[in-house]
């Protein structure tokens, strides 16, 4: 007997029907489908949801993906059950956690089925529409949180956050561009509005879902330690940081822009290579280039044919940010796309120190020259001390090569090649 994906998931839900509406309101469904509370302990509550993910992850294979394996639908499955708020109304209405999961494995292969061609320019490459500033600090837009997800594992040094934010398609974006957020309150001191923080934009243009109605921000937690109270200092906590990273869903975020125009990349010429180096949540940009050319069904994948180098520093294996999507683009493009990461207290550089970034990309000078003779992009994103050491490192690299660094850079500056954005 054959199934269609819709059959199978009323057989799974068993119970009740209404719980599933049609495709184009799958998603809403979803965000209602499982109670956050149902389990009184959140590891328990994970573990249970991770092993009926399991069970139906193979429907996004029977409802006719073949390009999401059962190992990847479970994970986006859970995912999408974790990020959900309240749902005590579905819950009572004894819906199955079963019919809730497939839920989310259906709205997940629902989505990635459908193209993302309905946010391009024309021709897609074409950067003379691309919005710049549209709302301003005196009339920001109101964003409502999706939802707040700690991203990093417990060794990590601090706490980074990954925040989707509902714009319901009316503030639109470009991946590189970044998003002001005016935290709420006043100032101390003056008791004047608090100033804008810009941070890079971690999604492309379709969002997370891929709806074009929602943004990410990639945030760490800024806090300060202090050595006489050998604790961390509130008083002197990152006053934005801090508002996102304890945002919940539901919550309203007042916005700025889209700014910027440097991180831009050149889609023109679709066999450009790219070279994104980051340290911490300085990945924020890469993560939208990476799902546009290799993640998306956009103009701009089916075009691509050059080769995306990622190079991402942080202190240890726990505070690595995205590394299983990086993987899994990582197999599904062996030849188009490169990983190197730089752990600093995990690994040692070939002088016998720590392992920072620009160590890390010295180890591949020759290459990435050859790159950038042959007309690549390099993109530098993350904390302005990054800065110093790799300039320091390609002015020793252009030394032994015997190029004149300054003339070097200022070829790249001209050309457009050399991308930097730090804060």
């Amino acid at each position: 007997m054959k199934f269609s994906g819709i059959s199978l998931l009323l057989a799974l839900s068993a119970t009740s029907t209404s719980a599933f509406a049609p495709v184009a309101q799958q998603q809403v469904t979803v965000a209602r489908a499982v109670d956050t509370e149902l389990f009184a302990n959140g590891e328990r509550r994970k573990a249970a949801i991770r092993k009926v993910a399991k069970g139906v992850a193979t429907i996004a294979v029977a409802m006719g993906v073949p390009a999401v394996g059962p190992a990847l639908a479970a994970r986006k499955t859970v995912e999408v059950v974790e990020t959900v708020d309240k749902t005590a109304d579905l819950v009572s209405k004894a819906v199955p956690v079963v019919g809730a999961v497939a839920a989310g494995a259906a709205a997940f292969v629902a989505t990635s089925k459908k193209k993302q061609n309905f946010l391009e320019a024309e021709p897609y490459w074409d950067q003379s529409a691309v919005p710049v500033n549209v709302f301003k600090n005196k009339a920001p837009f109101t964003g409502k949180v999706v939802s707040t997800k700690r991203i990093v594992g417990p060794q990590a040094t601090g706490e980074t956050c990954h925040i989707i934010i509902d714009h319901e398609g009316d503030f639109p974006y470009w991946e590189g561009q970044s998003w002001g957020v005016i935290p709420p309150g006043t100032r101390e001191k003056d008791g004047k509005p608090h100033s804008v923080r810009l941070y890079s934009i971690a999604s492309s243009r379709y969002g997370d879902d891929m709806t074009g109605k929602t943004g990410s921000l990639c945030v760490r937690r800024a806090t300060y330690w202090c050595p006489e109270l050998k604790a961390d200092d509130p008083a002197k906590k990152g006053i934005c940081s801090n508002f996102l990273c304890d945002t919940k869903p539901g919550d309203e975020v007042a916005m700025t822009g889209p700014a910027g125009k440097v991180m831009l990349m050149p889609e023109e010429d679709p066999n450009t290579d790219y070279i994104m180096v980051a340290t911490g949540t300085g990945i924020a940009p890469y993560r939208g280039f990476i799902r546009r050319l290799f993640v998306e069904d956009t103009p701009a994948a089916k075009a691509y044919k050059g080769q995306a180098w990622l190079f991402l520093g942080v202190a240890n294996s726990d505070a690595l940010l995205y590394d299983d999507e990086w993987q899994s683009v990582l197999k599904s493009n062996p030849d188009q796309f490169k990983l190197d990461y730089a752990l600093s207290r995990e690994q040692s550089n070939k002088k016998g120190g720590k392992m920072y970034i620009q160590d890390k990309v010295e180890e591949y000078s020759d290459e990435i020259f050859n790159k950038l003779d042959n007309g690549a992009h390099i993109y530098f994103c993350g904390l302005k001390g990054m800065m110093p050491g790799i300039q320091d490192m390609l002015k020793e690299v252009c030394a032994a090569k015997d190029i004149d660094f300054d003339e070097w850079l200022k070829g790249l500056k001209k050309n457009k090649q050399w991308h930097v954005e730090v804060y």
